[in-house]
């Protein structure tokens, strides 16, 4: 794998995007060489496109040279997913960053990759329409990265996650070609379903320019109630009660004991300190008294579960305050220790009490402070393992415990991953959730698709050598 670029092929750059859209100074490349993981490396060079045009021409660039290519938007991901392997050069989109079309009728939104996640939330809901995906880092993530992680969010218990929204793309391939798949339609059952295979390939099938997402209509009314516990377990048992009643939250958020502490800490939201584990409801819809209806009963499935507490938000401002205190749970951990390993591990929804339960319980056999939370609605939780890099001893217990927590969730009936994606730090773990039948037709497609496995090398498929995500440097 090449280390720098020739010069020649930086000037073939700077033709293609324009001198200042090259980056070749170091400060520049140590700023697009991490995400939020603790993975860092550098890449060889950054190169900026505006167009589809201008990513073809790179990709055109990158295969006749053999350039290992590094598609990424905002680099806000937690898998490793953007982060450059030795030699490669980073292809970023935050130029790409323009809603195309707004098209109310069809109810879809056609737009660049590197449009950010709550500028098109906020351009179609002044249309009365809705984009529900909304991961925690929506105000930073751009939806070229959403597609190729297959992003979730909270409101994926009723509304499912990013590649549920996704009925057209615009694709380069890693040899420049580019390929339309899908359209405005509202049924298409035409051939294979390439919008599926591109959403969650983590850029290591080509490079997404375009995407056109379906939009429902915004729901008229949204209540929010929180709910706390004495212990875990009520909560768990209360999420299960809720699903089983046969009411269709928009969310179900989990907060547990350390996770409520550390939010307390780093930006007060008033949650109850004294709980175990806290539960965030959202509920909306087009009726006022549905809502309220609804909301009521949760409350009422809650209290006979054993919460000590149940409230539900006054106003829009103290709604506010509690999803904004749920989406600073990760840097609030990030505040308590130097490093975390941000975990990502599914479950189906009868086995989240078990799951809760096995983490608490590895937590304490390895001596480690693993907080817990997520979006216990769907059984996505994420466990996240507080740790100091440097200190050896311990981050043998952080790999170990990882391992354990991963295996856990598969024993379960889950999976690695809910919507964070592979990447690095769960790659030399894919054969235990997807098998190696699975695995092994995973390779035959990237081996098709990219013969010269330029696109985004390293990512998803484990390392011949075994060595694995927790390794250190």
């Amino acid at each position: 794998m090449i280390v720098s670029l020739a010069p020649r092929v930086v000037g073939e750059l700077r033709e293609i995007a324009g001198a200042p859209h090259v980056l070749t100074a170091v400060e520049d490349l140590i700023a697009y060489g991490y995400d939020a993981t603790w993975y860092e490396a550098r890449p060889v060079a950054v190169v900026l496109p505006a167009t589809t045009a201008e990513v073809a021409a790179v990709h055109r660039l990158a295969t006749r040279e053999r350039i290992a290519l590094v598609p990424r938007a905002m680099g806000s991901g937690l898998s490793g997913g953007s982060v450059p392997l030795e030699g490669s050069l980073i292809l970023a989109v935050p130029r790409m960053n323009r809603i195309l079309e707004i098209d109310e009728v069809n109810r879809v939104a056609i737009v660049q990759s590197g449009v950010i996640n709550a500028a098109l939330q906020d351009a179609v809901e002044s249309r009365g329409l809705f984009y529900p995906p909304d991961p925690s880092s929506l105000r930073q993530s751009a939806i070229g990265g959403n597609v190729a992680e297959n992003a979730g969010g909270a409101r994926c218990l009723k509304y499912g996650v990013t590649a549920d929204y996704v009925v057209a793309l615009e694709i380069v391939l890693p040899d420049g070609t580019i390929v339309r798949t899908g359209g405005k339609m509202l049924k298409n059952a035409t051939g294979y379903d390439l919008r599926a295979l591109y959403a969650g390939a983590e850029g290591t099938l080509g490079t997404i320019t375009e995407i056109t997402l379906r939009l429902l209509p915004k729901p008229r009314f949204t209540r929010t109630a929180l709910a706390a516990f004495a212990r875990i377990d009520d909560a768990t048992a209360t999420v299960r009660a809720v699903m089983a009643s046969g009411l269709l939250p928009a969310s179900i958020e989990l907060m547990d004991r350390l996770t409520i502490r550390c939010v307390e800490e780093n930006a007060p939201a008033g949650l109850p300190l004294g709980s175990d584990a806290v539960l965030l409801f959202a509920v909306d819809g087009n009726y006022e008294a549905i809502v309220d209806e609804e909301l009521a009963t949760i409350a009422e499935i809650a209290s006979a579960h054993g919460a000590t507490e149940t409230r539900v938000a006054a106003s829009a401002a103290e709604s506010a305050r509690l999803w904004e205190a749920r989406r600073a749970v990760s840097p609030a951990l990030a505040r308590r220790t130097p490093n975390k390993l941000g975990e990502d591990v599914c479950v189906p929804l009868s086995e989240i009490g078990e799951m809760v339960r096995r983490i608490r319980e590895i937590a304490q056999r390895y001596d480690l402070q693993i907080p817990v939370f997520g979006h216990a609605g769907d059984g996505n939780l994420h466990p996240n393992i507080l740790c100091d890099r440097r200190n050896r001893e311990e981050m043998v217990r952080v790999r170990a415990a990882a391992r354990e927590i991963f295996e856990a969730a598969v024993a379960l009936g889950g999976t690695l991953s809910g919507e964070h994606g592979i990447g690095l730090l769960k790659k030399q773990f894919i054969e235990l959730d997807v098998g190696s039948a699975a695995l092994g037709l995973m390779r035959r497609i990237k081996d098709a698709v990219d013969p010269l496995g330029i696109m985004n090398p390293g990512k998803i498929f484990p390392d011949p050598g075994g060595a694995d995500a927790f390794d250190l440097p």
